[in-house]
């Protein structure tokens, strides 16, 4: 019997060893700089060229849809929440396409948490197959963590994202285009103003309390012929006013901010920025605290005594540039991590790209990688400093974790450790390839 009980346990043991093996490997430390994905991605910034049309002038248009279900779905974020018992408020895309008749940028902008690369591609299929003539699309979601679920396929996205709900895709490119025509109806000639308001009492670095944040409010303002407006706006505070306990369906301050802009001009958008690490320093997290806290950022962009600075040039180029990564590494201790080929089961591939637009002299960059506020400065004085605004954007229809500095890494934080999804250095990589991209729009002939 004793034998029979040691045969038994060194069975198990190797059914343990096996598994383990298949499922673990190490954490990959080799330096960024010295891996094939570095020298791909540096190969093609290298050779990576911006599109370009002037015509000496810009036309403009913009346009919405709601697209709130018929009846309640799935809440994303934080958990598994279970369907919305209520409608706090509506949800909507919003379009702002920019251009020329024959060369036109579609900023859509979705109240979701994110834009998973199926929903993007089903979108872009559906507008092209609809006859309309845009050559980038560039993609932005508020990040709202109260809106609705459905568009995230694969196991993580069924067990905590409400999964890919067909009904939910199908609505979401019907109104993409109802949006899309109503912004492309509205085009006229527009002119174009650049302004950034301090709003650093708004916002805090929820990983490191003392580091930097970027405190910045940053708007693109549209001004036709008619004196019509509108605003692109973005801010590097995290969507998550609400109590993740909130079962109403809401896209949190954006929305209300958005609501506030628009008693003072015709249309705005809100596009996420740096929001990696960073969160907002709203009063409470009952609908009326966010209300007031979007109110207050409100009275900012109102009350900053700085003018609205025009755009100085006509010129549009676009571009997008694909980003090679390291192989997947969800973590389960500081050491170890799935194999590449389980995370990919969990989550699916995700493939990582910046979508550059360059209007002007002012320089729209998304990323796939959900950047920490912290690196904004360096990179904006960049920008700033050779006659350029910058304005940075995340969730572009990508969507490969949280990009926060490289010495957080090792902290047992959640943004660190379960989102930081493809392995060390990371900060230093984004920040070299953001670097990288101001200066080919600083330097063009590079």
């Amino acid at each position: 019997m004793v034998k029979k009980g040691f045969r038994f346990l060194a069975y198990i043991f190797a059914v343990l060893v096996i598994l383990g093996t298949a499922l673990i490997t190490t954490v990959d430390w080799t330096p960024y700089q010295e891996t094939d994905y570095y020298q791909t991605t540096m190969d093609r910034l290298q050779q990576f060229e911006l599109e370009q049309k002037d015509v000496g002038y810009v036309l403009a248009g913009w346009g919405k849809a709601n697209f709130t279900p018929g009846q309640p779905v799935p809440l994303v974020a934080y958990k598994p929440r279970g369907d919305y018992e209520f409608v706090e408020d509506s949800s909507f895309v919003k379009a702002l396409v920019f251009g020329t008749p024959d060369f036109k940028v579609a900023v859509l902008n979705y109240e979701l948490l994110i834009i998973h690369p199926h929903l993007a591609q089903r979108i872009r299929s559906k507008v092209a197959g609809s006859g309309f003539n845009i050559d980038q699309f560039y993609f932005t979601a508020t990040h709202t963590h109260s809106g609705i679920g459905g568009t995230i396929p694969g196991l993580i996205g069924f067990l905590a994202m409400g999964g890919w709900d067909e009904e939910i895709v199908t609505l979401l490119e019907e109104k993409t285009l109802l949006a899309l025509n109503n912004a492309v109806q509205k085009m006229d000639t527009v002119s174009i103003g650049y302004k950034k308001a301090n709003a650093a009492g708004f916002v805090a670095n929820r990983l490191i309390a003392e580091d930097p944040v970027d405190p910045f409010l940053r708007q693109l303002v549209f001004e036709n012929t008619a004196g019509e407006t509108c605003a692109f706006v973005t801010y590097s505070a995290h969507a998550t006013c609400l109590n993740s306990r909130f079962m109403g369906l809401s896209g949190d301050y954006p929305h209300y901010l958005t609501g506030w802009m628009q008693e003072h001009m015709d249309f705005a958008l809100f596009a996420s920025g740096t929001v990696g690490s960073h969160r907002p320093m709203a009063p409470g997290n009952d609908i009326q605290s966010v209300k007031q806290y979007a109110y207050s950022l409100d009275t900012v962009l109102r009350g900053d005594g700085s003018d609205v600075k025009p755009v100085s040039g006509t010129m549009l180029k676009i571009g997008t540039l694909p980003l090679a990564l390291r192989s997947p590494h969800y973590r389960i201790s500081d050491n170890l991590r799935l194999r590449p080929w389980v995370f990919n089961w969990i989550f699916g591939d995700n493939p990582a790209h910046f979508d550059v637009v360059q209007l002007g002299n002012t320089l729209l960059i998304s990323s796939s990688g959900e950047l920490s506020g912290v690196f904004y400065e360096n990179w904006e004085n960049l920008a700033e400093q050779n006659g350029f605004n910058l304005m940075v954007t995340t969730f572009n229809g990508g969507y490969v974790g949280y990009i926060t500095p490289d010495e957080y890494y090792h902290k047992k934080l959640y943004e660190v450790r379960d989102m930081n999804l493809y392995g060390p250095y990371n900060g230093a990589y984004f920040n070299e390839v953001m670097e990288g991209l101001i200066d080919k729009a600083i330097h063009p002939s590079n």
